[in-house]
């Protein structure tokens, strides 16, 4: 008979302990280097933004901000322009901050999405800037067409047009330097300005001449007899002051020798002795 020798099982609990142990220690020490870094980064990320909120304002982006529009469009909001652009600010260089103390352990899934992030952060700033700057020009813009074309029907309209032009302009150049949506903002630019430059070849030029000439001749015949009627009312009012200013009676006005300038309530005044002075 053969005999058989017992399988022997044999644990080491002692080197399982010590390689838990030796995890843990490596661990602790990182831990703490993490909540460190997050700690005093957290402060100095809290300190920054107040800083920058003050030099914003004391530079004036408030008044930036009103010229734009935006301070109207915030005006029912908790933060103003200079106080959503520090926020940005702030969390921007929390998520620094946390791609720091991240690195602490190494190499890892959370760093890698961070870096991503934070990588992107400038060209968001700088998109944002874009974006206030073109809606401060027009409105700028519009303001000027605005006051030049006030005394003319379609002034409001072609300032509004001109307005939301450049604000689009604005819109596009902001998401192409932020890296958003480029592969519809770029051709949909492309396709309207080929829309507009088809609309003009083929209908202005092509077999709408007659109607279009004669729209032409309407709308030119219109806006220059506004413009000349808001060139003599500007003639007339800088007359006026001129007038003023010399102690002239203005135009129009009716004079006779000898009278005093005075009237009475029923609109005669006295010429020497004579009887009530007949303006016929």
């Amino acid at each position: 008979m053969s005999q058989h020798q017992p399988l022997a099982l044999s644990v080491d609990f002692g080197a399982g302990f010590s390689e838990a142990w030796n995890a843990v220690a490596r661990f602790i020490p990182k831990l703490i280097g993490f909540l460190a870094v997050l700690l005093i980064g957290w402060f100095i990320a809290k300190l920054i933004a107040r800083v920058v909120d003050k030099l914003l304002r004391k530079v004036g982006s408030e008044k930036l901000a009103e010229r734009s529009g935006t301070a109207h469009a915030l005006r029912n909001s908790s933060y103003d322009a200079t106080g959503i652009l520090t926020k940005i600010i702030y969390y921007g260089l929390l998520l620094i901050v946390l791609q720091l103390a991240f690195g602490v352990f190494g190499p890892n899934p959370i760093s890698v999405m961070i870096n991503a992030v934070v990588a992107w952060l400038p060209r968001a700033i700088v998109a944002l800037v874009i974006v206030v700057v073109a809606m401060a020009i027009a409105r700028a813009v519009r303001d000027i067409i605005n006051d030049a074309l006030s005394g003319t029907s379609y002034g409001k309209v072609l300032a509004t047009i001109t307005w939301a032009f450049i604000v689009a302009l604005g819109a596009i150049a902001a998401l192409g330097q932020a890296g958003i949506a480029t592969a519809i903002t770029g051709p949909l630019l492309l396709a309207v300005l080929g829309t507009v430059a088809g609309i003009l070849i083929v209908g202005v030029g092509g077999g709408l001449i007659g109607p279009m000439r004669s729209r032409w001749e309407n709308w030119l015949s219109r806006a220059e007899a506004e413009s000349s009627g808001a060139a003599n009312s500007i003639s007339a009012y800088q007359q006026g002051r001129t007038d003023a200013a010399a102690g002239q009676p203005a135009p129009g006005t009716r004079t006779t020798p000898g009278t005093t300038g005075q009237q009475g309530s029923g609109g005669t005044g006295r010429r020497g002795d004579e009887g009530p002075f007949d303006p016929m």
